[in-house]
């Protein structure tokens, strides 16, 4: 039996369009059953275009599968794993004290006649350098006097210092470092109690290890609101939605960031509830980039912007299963405007580039119309919408939302794609992986803000041990915070 794909049933289709239209043409064919012949045909065109397509595998090319879904390429040079360096850390800020000794090799005598040195002026140095830590366990003790006073016989006792509310406590610095361990570094509670115990040899409970953790989660509650004023403030922010569990249940962490600050925000729904409830597009009149979510687009007082990643990947995908034209065209014209405008000092094109651009994408859309198989009307007493294919939904989103397509290319604040809030997500669900899901909703509320909180710090060159001190003691920089300050 002959090999079956899309393309030699499409072929057996036009063969027998042909035989049909050339009966038609001797007149042998009546009219009745002319019509329906071309209504058939006409279903058979729409089931081909729906399910043939279906035939190529969606994966994180062609699609918004992430890519922990899909197989590994091996073809690809970077499948071996990232080799980015990440952001460097430097500057006035630091989490540890640097001791720091040089030690003078002296040249005695020669090694070759024996001759003293002790008089003979050195020309140069040749330095080798040791990096070492030093685990140690620092313990302050304070003792307090006790005195009657000789005068009424009153006990007076001297005054402890503040962090020192109780006979025994943490300092700021063992507490950054397991909350460091339990939130960025996604160490399980019981993991963290036998490092710390390892160092310091003794075993802090997990009830005291969350009290730290809330505890910084009560210190960030006004850099949080801080955070959203900023955001509310700023041209465009980047908005996304990821499902969180939490108690065995399905939650959503919202994101939204822009410039250097990260949000992420818990709530029990995704959509249009979720939105209304945190209150910060229904303040916001900026431009939100997102990636065609219709709980977003529903919001008409602010402007949107479409990721161009995700257009790109479902145009992949119809130019794999359709081989159309249009969209091979569509995909070569977003990524051209995306490079041009990459290299461009001011981040946009030019007013008449930009007409010149409109026209190149409806002349683009005009043609795809044509290509795409027409779409059956609705048969009376049917409820619902009428079936139509991913390239058919793709067509109808790209001349619908135009504007918002191309917005990156005329707004300078507008980038090409929503990849900030997806990278600012995806840690969230190494979280989930690693630990399943959160056993209290209070502790998912403190890992969204905290996480947000380092995130943003992060994005600043702040290492995380410094941020969290800094939370702990009260002296959190301003969400404007800059380290060259």
């Amino acid at each position: 039996m002959a090999t079956v794909d899309k393309n030699s049933v499409r072929a057996e289709i036009d063969h027998l369009k042909q035989d049909f239209e050339k009966l038609c043409a001797e007149g042998k064919v009546s009219a009745e059953m002319r019509a329906l012949m071309n209504s058939m045909l006409l279903i058979v065109e729409l089931i081909l275009s729906i399910f043939l397509e279906k035939k190529t595998r969606k994966d994180n090319k062609n699609s918004s599968l992430p890519s922990s879904q899909t197989p590994k390429d091996e073809t690809s040079k970077s499948s071996s794993g990232s080799k980015g360096k990440g952001k460097e850390v430097s500057g006035k800020l630091s989490n540890a004290r640097t001791k720091s000794t040089v030690t003078i090799a002296q040249a005695v005598t020669c090694d070759v006649c024996g001759q003293s040195l002790d008089q003979t002026p050195c020309l140069e140095y040749e330095r080798r350098t040791k990096i070492d830590i030093i685990f140690e366990k620092v313990v302050d003790h304070v003792d307090a006097e006790i005195k009657e006073c000789p005068n009424c016989n009153t006990t007076v006792k001297g005054s402890f210092p503040e962090d020192m509310p109780g006979p025994l406590q943490y300092g700021n610095g063992l507490k950054a470092f397991a909350i460091h361990l339990i939130i960025s570094q996604m160490v399980a509670l019981n993991r963290v109690q036998k490092q710390i115990s390892a160092m310091i040899g003794a075993v802090i409970s997990e009830v005291t290890l969350l009290k730290f953790v809330w505890r910084l989660y009560q210190a960030l509650e006004n850099w949080e609101t801080q955070s959203i004023e900023a955001i509310l403030q700023s041209p465009s922010i980047h908005v996304d939605e990821t499902s969180f569990r939490v108690d065995r249940k399905n939650y959503w962490i919202h994101v939204y960031s822009s410039g250097g600050t990260t949000l992420k925000l818990l709530h029990r729904k995704r959509g249009k509830e979720a939105i209304v409830d945190l209150n910060i597009i229904p303040r916001y009149g900026g431009v939100i980039i997102h990636d065609c979510w219709a709980s977003y687009l529903s919001y008409d007082h602010c402007g949107h912007g479409l990721c161009g990643s995700h257009l790109l990947r479902e145009l992949t995908f119809i130019v794999d299963s359709n081989h159309y034209r249009w969209a091979s065209n569509m995909k070569k014209l977003l990524q051209e405007t995306c490079r041009k405008v990459a290299k461009r000092q001011e981040k946009c094109l030019t007013d008449k580039e930009y007409v010149n651009l409109q026209k190149r994408f409806r002349n683009i859309l005009t043609r795809g119309e044509k290509e795409l198989p027409a779409i059956l009307p609705k048969p009376k007493g049917k409820r619902g919408k009428m079936a139509k294919s991913d390239a058919h939904n793709l067509w109808e989103r790209l001349k619908k939302h135009e504007v918002a397509v191309l917005l990156f290319a005329k707004d300078p604040y507008v980038p090409f794609t929503n990849n900030r809030a997806e990278r600012d997500l995806r840690m969230a669900k190494v979280k989930q992986k690693i630990s399943g899901c959160f056993r209290r909703q209070q502790y998912a509320h403190a890992y969204c803000r905290i996480s947000s909180y380092l995130q943003t710090m992060a994005n600043k060159g702040v290492n995380p041990l410094v941020s969290i001190q800094l939370a702990l003691t009260g002296e959190i920089p301003g969400v404007n915070f800059d380290r060259g300050e």
